[in-house]
C-alpha cells in the first residue's frame, strides 16, 4: 500500500471527531486533530491493518503567539512496513492539556516531557512529567515566543563557594562610541 493510498483510506474510515482535515505532501501525510483525540486516533493509526506505525520518531512543540491556541504539538510517526510519515498535528492554548500517548509509544514519554519542558504545553496524567532539557529550579520554558533571549537568571561557577550559583540576570553596559563612517566612503577619488 503506497502512501496516497494510505492518506485516501485513513480520510474515508477514520471518525471525522478524530481528524478534521489532512493533508498530503511529499514528505508524508498530514492529520490536525483537536486536543481531545490524539490517543484514539494514534492507537488507530498503529493497531490498524492498513497503517501500521511503529515508530514515533518525536514530538515537537510549536509556539504561535499570535494565535487563540497558541500552541501546536506534532507527533511525527513511521510506518516501516509501508514505508511512510504520518504526522498527527493538534492545537492548544496555554492552559489546556493533552492526552499522553506514552502507553502507546514508550518512546513518546521523553518527547512528552520535552514538550513541556521546552514549550510549557502539559499532558493529561503523564507517568513522568518533569524537567528533562532545564534545571529543576528552572523558570520559563525556553521555546516560547514571549521567553527572553538572556532568561531570568544566569548561572557561572563561584570559586569562593566551590559551586555553581544561580542569580538575578544583570545586565550593564558602559557608554562606548561607534563610528559609523565607512573608511571607503572617505576615500578621495582623485
Amino acid at each position: 500500500m503506497d502512501n496516497q493510498s494510505i492518506f485516501q483510506y485513513s480520510w474515508e474510515i477514520l471518525p471525522k471527531k478524530w481528524v478534521h482535515k489532512m493533508k498530503r505532501s511529499e514528505h508524508g501525510n498530514r492529520s490536525y486533530t483537536n486536543t481531545d483525540y490524539p490517543f484514539p486516533l494514534l492507537g488507530f493509526l498503529k493497531w490498524h491493518t492498513y497503517t501500521r506505525v511503529q515508530v514515533s520518531i518525536d514530538i515537537c512543540g510549536v509556539d504561535h503567539p499570535s494565535r487563540k491556541r497558541r500552541f501546536e504539538v506534532v507527533h511525527n510517526l513511521l510506518s516501516t512496513r509501508y514505508n511512510s510519515r504520518i504526522h498527527v498535528q493538534t492545537s492548544a492554548d496555554e492552559v489546556t492539556r493533552i492526552s499522553p500517548v506514552v502507553s502507546l509509544f514508550p518512546s513518546a514519554g521523553r518527547w512528552e516531557r520535552e514538550v513541556w519542558d521546552m514549550s510549557g504545553v502539559s499532558s493529561i496524567n503523564h507517568p513522568d512529567l518533569r524537567r528533562i532539557s532545564t534545571d529543576y529550579g528552572f523558570e520559563g520554558h525556553p521555546l516560547r515566543k514571549d521567553f527572553p533571549l538572556s532568561g531570568y537568571v544566569e548561572v557561572r561557577y563561584d570559586d569562593l563557594e566551590k559551586r555553581v550559583v544561580s542569580e538575578p540576570i544583570e545586565m550593564t553596559q558602559e557608554f562606548r562610541y561607534f563610528d559609523f563612517a565607512s573608511p571607503w566612503e572617505q576615500r578621495s577619488h582623485g
